[in-house]
């Protein structure tokens, strides 16, 4: 849940985030944008308007990305800790019917976005350029962002945790698409400009079995593209909402992960 700067961007932001929480019924949320501001714990924020709302979940301090859970958490850590704006992963350990669960809350890097320069945006500065085709230019430029770096670490952690029984989940906003969804069926559309891209960071997941549950659910990415990016806003100019203003910058980079125990090698 990409909850835009804790909600202050739009007036009852923050209201309408207990609202949606309350309505989604889930066991567990992990959250993007967490932010503290004005010295405040988001954490023990968003837990007490729940509570108002009739709802008890438990949650702990972060930066960055964040974890609710209805179930008390048993371990909680600190996977991949924010440095510079660039990002951070957070750890929850906790049990519903018997059945550990581990979930895993990422907010990404959001520098050296790649998918922009495909587009002619640079993915630093949102500039306009001239589109970036060579894959092996769209890749190098995508590994100078830590991306990468952040989901090496959770894969480390999440190893003790599938050694342990754990069900594993992460959810997050990876700031980088989904080689399952830049193939040769799409690299027409949505100004892929011909590019065939097998993105790091869905790439490592898959390597070490994990699975993309929206793509799982829903294979085909040209019947349902997924876009998580860019969203409406009534209440918000167009600027406010769009990076690269005269591309089609329509993507999925948003996923909930989690690990087949059994799987084939697809």
């Amino acid at each position: 849940f990409n909850i835009w700067q804790e909600g202050t961007v739009v007036e009852g932001g923050f209201e309408a985030l207990a609202d949606e929480i309350v309505r989604s019924n889930a066991d567990f949320v992990t959250l993007s944008e967490v932010r503290n501001y004005r010295n405040t714990r988001f954490c023990d924020r968003i837990v007490e308007a729940l509570k108002k709302r009739g709802e008890t979940y438990y949650s702990f301090y972060t930066e960055d990305s964040g974890l609710l859970s209805r179930y008390p958490i048993s371990d909680s850590t600190t996977v991949y800790p924010l440095n510079d704006d660039r990002g951070s992963i957070y750890r929850l350990v906790s049990q519903k019917d018997g059945q550990e669960f581990a979930v895993y809350a990422a907010h990404l890097d959001y520098r050296n976005c790649a998918y922009y320069d495909v587009r002619g945006y640079d993915g630093n500065t949102w500039e306009k350029e001239e589109p970036v085709t060579n894959i092996d230019s769209i890749l190098i430029l995508n590994k100078a962002s830590v991306r990468d770096d952040a989901i090496a670490n959770f894969l480390a952690e999440a190893q003790k945790d599938r050694e342990a029984g754990r069900i594993v989940i992460l959810g997050g906003d990876f700031n980088e698409p989904s080689h399952l969804d830049w193939t040769e069926e799409t690299k027409g559309l949505w100004d892929h400009n011909g590019a065939i891209v097998d993105w790091d960071c869905s790439k490592l997941l898959y390597e070490a079995g994990f699975r993309d549950a929206y793509r799982v659910k829903y294979p085909n990415p040209i019947t349902h593209p997924g876009f998580t990016f860019p969203s409406d806003n009534p209440d918000m100019p167009v600027e406010r909402l769009t990076w690269a203003p005269e591309a089609d910058e329509r993507d999925r980079i948003d996923f909930i992960y989690y690990i087949c125990l059994l799987y084939t090698s697809d």
